[in-house]
């Protein structure tokens, strides 16, 4: 057996030119490192990339597609590897990583051009939306004589009809649902295990969905990927490690759940028992909402904290717009939220409504193009590499 070196420089310097002619350059960037990485497979642990990748010896677009969407960039596998820059072998899996999956969540948006225009511009484009959204609704409110200096007691009604918020928010809702059916079902198509395998294939895949969809779903709920390569967490630019990114993302996820868990209760409380806002502050859809909202503070903070701190070897510089947008209308969402609901009995709380209101509607129209998309992918990469763990080489893992 030849030495580990000579195995992979061998690695670094093997190309397939009928693949990579079908790859673009950051794919090409990934099918590179990871055949480097597969000689070495010193990083096998750290993540589910690595077994993942292991099951390939070449990687097609769709691969690098599905790899980059597992990648939680915790940054373990950057600091652990000794074929990193300076290097000449330059491995650099987090950043390469990056680059795929930005340019995945452009590939599968529906339309496509709004994923093009707010990965330009997404910080400039999410606050400007929102602006224009929350001006347009206070003008609205101001003409029919909803901006009043008399308190209203939170009937968020007399100012905006419940028929006409159903209305508004309901279709927006209904156009972001229908964009991430498209983008993942098209994502899926691509990356999914062969649906025509001959049995017994076709029968062992049937039998692992069930268990792969509860690992798929248990390991999102944890967080299981940003706990690093050791458990310890992710990897800062000064080579330690920290849970803090994890804890940032457990906050803004289960702040978003809750502040959605409020609204589903407030709708069942409206159509199936009759009672109509506004709520008391100790009522279920208050609660769920004021604990979403702080986590929805503190976690999206926290997030924009460490990004803005983060050294550009870990990702892609191009995506920071994107990323930067999305957080802040995370944050001004559940800012103008909390600020509603501490003025709701007071003169400002129509135009508080408003601006709410406008940052609401501007986050859903965004939520198809911005970093949300990842929750999006990243659900449907985990699902296939559960599946994948369950089933034998011999059925086709690529594309359909």
């Amino acid at each position: 057996m030849p030495p580990l070196t000579e195995t992979v420089e061998a690695a670094a310097c093997t190309t397939t030119p009928d693949l990579t002619s079908l790859l673009g350059k950051d794919e090409q960037e990934i099918a590179r490192v990871m055949q480097i990485c597969n000689a070495c497979r010193y990083c096998e642990g750290f993540c589910a990339v690595f077994p993942a990748m292991t099951r390939r010896l070449e990687f097609t677009a769709a691969d690098t597609h599905y790899l980059a969407n597992l990648c939680h960039n915790c940054g373990a596998c950057l600091y652990a590897c000794q074929y990193a820059p300076p290097h000449e072998f330059a491995v650099n899996v987090p950043q390469a990583m990056a680059k795929v999956r930005g340019r995945t969540y452009q590939h599968y948006a529906w339309p496509s051009t709004f994923g093009r225009l707010y990965e330009r511009q997404g910080l400039t484009i999410a606050l400007a939306l929102a602006g224009g959204l929350a001006l347009f609704l206070a003008l609205a409110a101001a003409m029919a004589g909803g901006l009043t200096d008399k308190p209203l007691a939170g009937n968020f009604y007399a100012i905006f009809p419940h028929n006409l918020l159903v209305v508004m928010f309901g279709a927006v809702f209904v156009f972001a649902v229908a964009a991430f059916v498209v983008g993942v079902v098209r994502f899926w198509r691509d990356i999914s295990p062969a649906r025509d395998a001959a049995p017994p294939g076709a029968t062992e895949l049937a039998k692992a969905r069930g268990p792969a969809a509860v690992e798929a779903v248990t390991d999102i709920a944890r967080l299981r990927y940003l706990g690093g390569g050791h458990g310890e967490g992710c990897n800062e630019d000064d080579d330690r490690f920290t849970q803090s990114r994890r804890w940032f993302h457990q906050l803004t996820m289960y702040g978003f759940l809750l502040c959605f868990a409020a609204t589903s209760v407030a709708t069942l409380y409206h159509y199936l028992l009759a009672y109509e806002a506004p709520y008391p502050w100790f009522s279920l859809p208050v609660m769920l909402g004021t604990v979403g909202g702080v986590g929805l503070l503190i976690g999206p903070a926290g997030l924009l904290w460490l990004n803005l701190h983060r050294g550009a070897e870990r990702g892609d510089a191009a995506q920071r717009p994107m990323d930067r947008g999305f957080i802040a209308l995370l944050f001004v969402v559940s800012l103008t939220g909390l600020a509603l609901l501490a003025l709701r009995d007071t003169r400002f709380m129509a135009l508080w409504l408003a601006v709410h209101l406008g940052t609401v509607m501007a986050l859903f129209l965004t939520l198809p193009y911005g970093k949300f998309a990842h929750a999006v992918f990243r659900t449907a990469a985990l699902f296939k590499y559960a599946l994948e763990k369950r089933l034998p080489n011999r059925i086709a893992v690529g594309s359909d």
